[in-house]
């Protein structure tokens, strides 16, 4: 018996209204009906325009680019569900904001991460759903449920269609040491093998390659990464690839696009023949298109995440 709340009602940010939209769609389901106002100052104003009182309440609001607006529209939503006796309020953040800062790198640095998962939790939160967090560590980080979703099943289906699987001149190619674990599942998915860019980051958002563990001469290699900011050690990969490793061609593959200047132009000059991206973050408004950048829905799995969570059951099969 589901004693959490007689009903599921989706309400969006301003963040990703279309991401929202979708997984309405997908659940057969209208947004639920709010409005979001800024005062003079810059103060965020929530009215939730019907009733959400013993509802099992579902925020879709991904904390990117304006990281501190949307994260404090998300803290308003969540507190204002909380005080209209909502059933169950889960944070829907398909990017999870501050992410990076998981841990004290140096002396006297914050711990971001764990700074959001406790405002999160004080707002009225019950439980958390986001996908592909920078370490997955930071579910330690709270005391409530936290449902981490894969990007790299969507790839997988992606490329598995494009190269077909265990194709031998096909390699997955980890652009960084850190991300070595997300790669080599990724390449068990295709059936490849798995190649390593080795770097040495000196300043932050810039890395200097260094070496190539793995020989990805004459392949078609598939660069994965959770995100992709500035892009800096994506190209630099890409291009070490082709120039150091002789690689035939290179695609590449990351679940949040923040693109951040000047991402777009490195991706522009950069010898990756596509990046796709999923769409937990929407392309920045200020920033020209560019073909070789795509996208694959996260709405399918999210909505299918939040009737699994509604109805109590296992999310666990959505990770293969």
């Amino acid at each position: 018996m589901i004693s959490h709340g007689k009903e599921i009602k989706v309400f969006a940010g301003n963040a990703n209204i279309p991401l929202a939209e979708s997984i309405g769609m997908f659940l057969h389901r209208p947004l639920g009906k709010s409005e979001i106002k800024r005062f003079a100052d810059g103060e965020c104003s929530v009215s939730i325009l019907e009733p959400v009182r013993g509802t099992d309440v579902f925020i879709v609001q991904p904390t990117c680019k304006g990281v501190n607006d949307n994260l404090m529209e998300l803290l308003v939503m969540i507190d204002a569900m909380h005080r209209a006796s909502a059933g169950r309020i889960t944070a829907v953040m398909p990017y999870f904001g501050y992410a990076r800062q998981d841990r004290k790198a140096k002396a006297r640095d914050p711990i971001s991460a764990k700074l959001v998962a406790n405002l999160l939790e004080a707002a009225g939160a019950d439980r958390v759903l986001t996908m592909d967090l920078h370490a997955n560590q930071i579910q330690g980080f709270f005391d409530i449920p936290v449902d981490n979703l894969r990007g790299a099943p969507l790839f997988a289906k992606y490329y598995i269609d494009m190269f077909g699987r265990e194709n031998p001149d096909v390699m997955v190619v980890s652009p960084d040491v850190g991300s070595v674990a997300r790669a080599r599942q990724f390449a068990m998915k295709l059936g490849v093998n798995l190649a390593i860019v080795d770097k040495r980051r000196e300043v932050a958002n810039q890395s200097e390659v260094m070496n190539i563990i793995g020989n990805v001469e004459g392949k078609t290699v598939v660069l994965l990464d959770d995100m992709v900011d500035t892009a800096g050690s994506l190209c630099g990969a890409a291009k070490a690839l082709m120039e150091i490793g002789g690689a035939k061609e290179v695609y590449a593959c990351a679940t949040h696009g923040v693109l951040s200047k000047p991402a777009i132009e490195r991706i522009e000059a950069s010898p990756i023949k596509e990046l796709k991206l999923c769409d937990t973050i929407p392309y920045p408004a200020d920033q020209p298109k560019l073909e070789k950048i795509n996208y694959v829905s996260v709405a399918p799995l999210f909505a299918e995440a939040i009737e699994r969570v509604y109805e109590e059951v296992s999310i666990s099969p959505l990770f293969e």
